[in-house]
This record gives C-alpha cells, sequence and structure tokens, in this order.
C-alpha cells in the first residue's frame, strides 16, 4: 500500500500586507488558465492591494477566509508574481482529482493523534462503510507529517486485506487559529470542569483549532472533486455499522436527492482508563445523561451534488441535506488528550457524575474488539423508614430555636441534627439540654481541625452520624428557614402524599422581609413577619434558591447545602425530582442545580419561606456574628438591601399557627427550657443594646430603618442584577417613591 505525500505550496509571504498564501490552483476556464489562491488564516480581504494583483477575476471569503480569482493566463502552471509591498513568486498547483475518482474518500484532519489510532479509524471505516481512500491533512510541521507518513505507510503495510489510496497533506504554514493554544487540551473541551481554574496553553498556531475555513473548497478542487462521496469527520469520530438498510454513509450521500447527508455527532467518553494504557476507541462507553448538544459534519456525492454547493467544515451551502442524518461518536478523550499528570484523567474532560454508560457504546467496543473499563456497579438503598430528619448549622441564634423546632416538629419532622459553634448567646446551653430531653441531637463543629467552611464541616461530618444514615427522607436548612406546605393538612404526611414518586422535592425559597419591624421582641417569626417578594422575583439571583427534601437511598454520595451532591450517573434513571408545584425538573439540573428559573420555580404545593432579616435590631446581631457558610462576606448593608422584600404579603403559613403554638407550649411547659429560652431572649436584647452603643453601629441601624431604605424594600422588581450586587449606594437620592410603572427599570453597569 502506498501512502502518497503531498504538501501545500503556500508562503508565510504574501501580496499587500504580508498576508500568508495557503495554495494556489490552476483550473482551466474554457481553454483559459484560472488560478485560484487560497490565503491563510487571518487574512481579510483589506489586506489585499486588489490593483497589483494581475488578472483579478474576483475575490470571496468563506468563514472569514479569503479566496482570490486570477484569469487570463495562457497555460496551466505559470509563475505569477503578485506585486506589492512583499512580492512573491507562485506556482499554482495542478490538481489531482484522478488520485479519488470514483472512490469513497475520507477527508481528515489529523492533529496529534497517533499512528495507531490513525490504523483503527482508517481500519474501521473501510471495514463497516466500504471506504476506498483517505485525505489526512496533518496539522504538524512538514517533518511531523513526514514521519507519519512513513510510519503509517509500515502500519498498514501488514494488513494485506485492507486496500486503500491515501494522501498525508502538509501545510507549510500553519493552518490554527492565530493566538490560541492546542485543540487537544482539556480547556477546549466543552464540557470540561473548573475551566477558570486551568492555565491558558502557549498559543501554537500548528496545533490550534482549524483557523483556515477555505481549507475545504481548496481541497475539493485540488483532489476530490471527483470522488464518489466524501465523508468529512475528525479522526477521533467514528461512525457505527449501518444498521437497518445496510447503507453506509457513502451509499447514502449518493442516493440522497442533491447528494448531501448530515453527519451528527455526540461525545462519548471512556469511564476510565487502563493505568499506562492510552485511550482508544473501544474505551468510549459513556455519554452525559444531562447534555443534548451534538456536532455537525456532512458526507457529500460531488457528483449529484449542485455544483455551485460550498464545502465548509460543519456545513455545505446551496445544497439540501437529506432528512435523515447520519449519526456518529466524537471520542472526546482522543481529541482532548491532556499531558503530563493529567494525560488520561477523564474527569479532566467532562464531569464524571454526569457520565451514563449507553447500550450501543457497548456493543460498539465489542465490535472493535476491545474491552473497556466499565462503570462500577451501583445499588439503591432503599430506605425501609419513613422518618424525616434536618441537618443544620447554629452560631447564636438562641432566640429563634424552639420556634423552628417547634414547628417543624409539628409538621413531621422526626429528628434534629444541630451542629453550633461560637456561641455566646446561651444557644449551645440550649441545644444540650434540648438533646438531654430527647429533642434533637447537638455537635460541635468540626470546622477548625477541617480547614472547611462551617456549613460544610458540618455536613461531612453528619455522614457518619446513625440519625442520618438511619433516615428515610434528609434535608439541610437553616434556622430561618420554614417549610410551608400548602396541599392537605399542612404536614409532611400530606406532601408525601401529594408527590408519592417523589424522591426529591425541590422547595424554592421566598425572601421575607423586616416587614417595617424596628424592635427585637420575644414574639413568633412565623406570626409577625408576612411582608415577602412577589413570587415571580428573579432578582436578586438568591430569591430563587431552594433547598431539597431527599429520600435517603444512595442515589448521590452526599448531602449537600441545596441539594443532594455527588450524583451517582448510574443511577440517574431512578431519580425522580420535583418541584415545589411537582413538576419533574430537568436532567439537565441533576448536577449543579442550586436555584429555581423561570422554568423550574413552582410554589403550588410546597415553598420554603425565608426569615432571613427578622427586625433590624435583630439584625445587628446576624452581621455581628458573621455567616454560616459565606463566612468571609460582610452581611452589611448591601446585604439587607437585597434581601429585605416588602413588597407582598403571605400569610399562608399561619394556618400551622395553632399546632406550632401548642407545640411551643409543651417545649416552654419544661422549666428548665423556658429558663434557656428566656437567657438566650436576654441575651440577644442585651447584645442589641451593647451594639447599638458604638458609633459604627449606631449609623448602621439608622440606615436600615431609614424612609428611604423601607421605601425601596418594595421596588425590586424594578431593579437590575447589577444594582443588588453594588447596594442601595448606587441608586440615586432622588430615586421615585411609592408605586412605579409595572416596566420601569433601573440598573447599572456590572
Amino acid at each position: 500500500m502506498t501512502v502518497y505525500r503531498r504538501t501545500l505550496a503556500g508562503s508565510q509571504k504574501g501580496q499587500g500586507q504580508g498576508a500568508p498564501i495557503l495554495d494556489s490552483l490552476t483550473l482551466d476556464d474554457a481553454g483559459q488558465a484560472k488560478v485560484q489562491v487560497y490565503f491563510g488564516p487571518g487574512v481579510t480581504a483589506d489586506q489585499i492591494d486588489k490593483a497589483k494583483f494581475p488578472g483579478l477575476a474576483d475575490f470571496r471569503t468563506i468563514g472569514g477566509s479569503l479566496i482570490v480569482s486570477l484569469q487570463g493566463f495562457g497555460k496551466p502552471g505559470v509563475d505569477i508574481l503578485l506585486s506589492g509591498e512583499n512580492p512573491v513568486k507562485i506556482k499554482p498547483t495542478l490538481p489531482e482529482t484522478d488520485l479519488f475518482a470514483g472512490q469513497n474518500t475520507a477527508l481528515v484532519e489529523r492533529n496529534g493523534e497517533t499512528v495507531q489510532t490513525v490504523c483503527d479509524w482508517l481500519t474501521w471505516h473501510a471495514r463497516e462503510h466500504g471506504l476506498q481512500g483517505a485525505l489526512i491533512v496533518d496539522r504538524g510541521k512538514p517533518g511531523q507529517a513526514d514521519k507519519f507518513a512513513r510510519s503509517l505507510e509500515n502500519k498498514l503495510g501488514k494488513n494485506d486485506d485492507l486496500h486503500l489510496t491515501i494522501v498525508v497533506l502538509s501545510s507549510a504554514i500553519p493552518l490554527g487559529k492565530p493566538g490560541t493554544g492546542p485543540e487537544s487540551h482539556p480547556i477546549n473541551a466543552p464540557d470540561a470542569p473548573g475551566k477558570d481554574r486551568m492555565s491558558t496553553p502557549k498559543p501554537d498556531p500548528w496545533s490550534a483549532p482549524l483557523g483556515a475555513p477555505s481549507l475545504y473548497e481548496l481541497l475539493r478542487w485540488r483532489f476530490l472533486n471527483t470522488a464518489r462521496a466524501v465523508m468529512n469527520i475528525d479522526m477521533h469520530d467514528l461512525i457505527p455499522a449501518p444498521q437497518g438498510t445496510g447503507k453506509s454513509v457513502f451509499d447514502r450521500a449518493v442516493e440522497a436527492p442533491q447528494g448531501v447527508v448530515t453527519l451528527q455527532g455526540v461525545r462519548a467518553y471512556p469511564w476510565a482508563l487502563r493505568k499506562g494504557k492510552p485511550a482508544g476507541f473501544g474505551d468510549h462507553i459513556c455519554v452525559q445523561f444531562d447534555s443534548s448538544q451534538t456536532h455537525t459534519r456532512w458526507c457529500i456525492a460531488p457528483g449529484v451534488a449542485p455544483e455551485d454547493v460550498i464545502w465548509r467544515m460543519v456545513r455545505l451551502t446551496k445544497a439540501a441535506a437529506d432528512k435523515t442524518p447520519v449519526g456518529f461518536f466524537r471520542c472526546m478523550a482522543l481529541r482532548h488528550r491532556g499531558g503530563g499528570k493529567d494525560a488520561g484523567k477523564i474527569s479532566k474532560i467532562v464531569p464524571k457524575s454526569s457520565l451514563v454508560e449507553t447500550p450501543e457504546l457497548l456493543a460498539l467496543a465489542a465490535a472493535l474488539g476491545h474491552k473497556p473499563v466499565r462503570m462500577p456497579r451501583e445499588s439503591d438503598g432503599i430506605a425501609d423508614t419513613s422518618r424525616v430528619a434536618i441537618v443544620t448549622c447554629m452560631k447564636n441564634e438562641g432566640p429563634f430555636i424552639l420556634e423552628w423546632l417547634a414547628y417543624h416538629r409539628a409538621i413531621g419532622v422526626d429528628d434534629f441534627l444541630v451542629y453550633s459553634n461560637d456561641c455566646d448567646d446561651g444557644t449551645d446551653t440550649m441545644l444540650e439540654l434540648l438533646q438531654s430531653k430527647g429533642y434533637l441531637q447537638h455537635r460541635d463543629n468540626p470546622f477548625r481541625k477541617s480547614g472547611l467552611k462551617p456549613q460544610h464541616a458540618a455536613l461531612a461530618a453528619s455522614e457518619d452520624e446513625p440519625l442520618v444514615k438511619n433516615a428515610g427522607w434528609l434535608i439541610c436548612m437553616d434556622v430561618d428557614e420554614f417549610i410551608n406546605i400548602h396541599v392537605g393538612d399542612g404536614t409532611l404526611a400530606a406532601l408525601f402524599a401529594a408527590l408519592p414518586d417523589a424522591n426529591m422535592i425541590s422547595m424554592t425559597w421566598r425572601l421575607f422581609g423586616n416587614a417595617d419591624v424596628t424592635g427585637f421582641k420575644d414574639e413568633l417569626i412565623t406570626s409577625r413577619y408576612t411582608s415577602c417578594a412577589p413570587h415571580m422575583t428573579r432578582k436578586p439571583h438568591q430569591a430563587w434558591g431552594f433547598k431539597t427534601l431527599y429520600r435517603n437511598i444512595g442515589l448521590f454520595k452526599k448531602m449537600g447545602v441545596h441539594r443532594p451532591k455527588g450524583l451517582k450517573s448510574q443511577l440517574v434513571d431512578q431519580i425522580a425530582w420535583v418541584n415545589g408545584s411537582g413538576a419533574l425538573m430537568p436532567k439537565k439540573e441533576y448536577r449543579n442545580a442550586w436555584r429555581s428559573t423561570t422554568k423550574t420555580i413552582g410554589y403550588d404545593l410546597v415553598t420554603l419561606n425565608h426569615y432571613s432579616l427578622r427586625s433590624a435590631e435583630s439584625f445587628l446581631v446576624k452581621r455581628d456574628r458573621g455567616r454560616v457558610n459565606h463566612v468571609d462576606r460582610d452581611q452589611g448593608l448591601t446585604y439587607w438591601f437585597r434581601m429585605n422584600n416588602n413588597a407582598e404579603s403571605d400569610e399562608s403559613i399561619q394556618r400551622m399557627l395553632p399546632l406550632l403554638r401548642a407545640e411551643m407550649d409543651h417545649l416552654l411547659s419544661d422549666p428548665d427550657i423556658a429558663a434557656a429560652h428566656a437567657h438566650s431572649v436576654n441575651r440577644h436584647r442585651a447584645r442589641i443594646d451593647e451594639l447599638k452603643q458604638s458609633e459604627h453601629y449606631s449609623a448602621f441601624f439608622a440606615d436600615l430603618i431609614s424612609p428611604r431604605l423601607r421605601g425601596l424594600s418594595r421596588q425590586h422588581l424594578h431593579f437590575g442584577s447589577a444594582v443588588f450586587h453594588h447596594g442601595p449606594d448606587c441608586i440615586p437620592k432622588d430615586f421615585p417613591e411609592g408605586e412605579l410603572p409595572a416596566d420601569f427599570l433601573f440598573t447599572v453597569p456590572k
């Protein structure tokens, strides 16, 4: 078997401003030589001095790539001097369309793939689709391309059953996008996690993604215009064996009405690679369950397609493709190989929690004779208990513990695991007392030993607790959040009855403001605070955060702040995740969602009332104590402005007040609990008074209760997202008061 070597006879020196030339061709035009000059990446028409071109007929661009046509030459192959600031003599290339005449041919880039990968690719498509020829555009430097061609010829020569016409084509100039790093780098993988933490690779035009879109037209006229059919995919793309009709991709193109069939690719990934072994096609057995993105390429029968069709990388213009596309798999571990210590790490190019095996890819691996590394088997652990458990964190929440505990006991929560840290208001004393009387379990937060933020440290520690392991339903939530159930009698039993098939229920926040309450009193939060944001409040982005009540059946690896984390993708089909209206959540939300969207918002069955502020005086203590998760962020005026939503009123939770008061009375009937509660209330009051004595907090308090901020708390729907980021100081002092027109919007630059 012969592997032909060809080059694009380009030049770094070009006409005008030194524009690089990719190649030039001499074509016969009614007995006269017509020359087409193809310019390299980044060249635009305004860089060309058209007046200095001999025989200029026309010029055009394809995807930004410039092609200039010259006419009036007496014979093919004449030298042409392109004059200008950087004159260059070019000798146009004569077409070699006879090399692939009548053949099923592949037009394919090689951008660093190994000789073994290329051989596997050629062998598969020759065996399954009748491939007869391949024009391989080798993106390496000319010397590297020569070495590859020799190695390929030696390896293919050992296969007596393979008969192919192969041309390895290199370029004298790089074909990559200027200023871009290697295409194979994980940063270019569409689904790679943590791109913001990756180091940007150094620019390398020899391995960067293709930056010369006119290449396809050039190769059409130089090599491919008399082929039976031409398939355009990449060297890491694999078309499965024909099914159904048994027609190859080439046959499909030839039989298509306009000689064109679309190729539609899905990204495929290995679950893992064997240590020390490079990736192969047969390792790719997984796809992402939450991605529907595809990659488009094509196959064309030049003799059937319209003559004026234009060849481009991902589509053909001026030709209608057959309605039924041919599918292929883009093998991503071959495309984005990485390097060094990251070589072969699938987690560098895709979140593994998104991967699921598919029967088609497993069958493809078997057809390739490969035994891939399979995903570990997972079985769900169906909980044999209906107990509901809450895991929460507290710091100086003493006055508010009993109402929160009583309310959730009243609606059906069975167990409470509370982590606390750095309390000086009696919170720890109250929690220890409640533990001794069997109402909850209390733990010191281990965040200092773990180095994690308090809430994350608590959740990590909770995994080993019997209370968590034995729970039927779990949720992580805070002491300022109340589950407000709108169905049945308002209990969790009623919610579960309304959603018998659900194993995850996300409850969207409704932000409740301070209702213009200035002073702290020992009173029920759920009774006193009824002012809140409208249902359709997308801004600030926290407005639609949710917390998730989920069945403890092993679908995820661990508890998260807003929802369980670490999806076991093998079990993805067992997830029945609904929103607060009982509508199924889309799969694309399964791995990372923490808030609702306009498509997933729902309050019909359950809401999470979020009383993040309470009174203005209590907010002084909240700011002083710091946040449980974002410990390095100040809860200042911007936070108050953002979370203080008083535009509407919602009293729906108050139907549960009789049950709440009965449970509160029961708890406070214990003199020890009553004394501990009174102590926390007094400490809270004393801390407020102490803070208000300081000049800083006194001024801060005056801002909180100012008429201006009270007015703004009712106008949130009229502010852009950036306003909530910058805070009230960005709003003009003369901002109109009162009710505003529905379409009124004020915003500032991000």
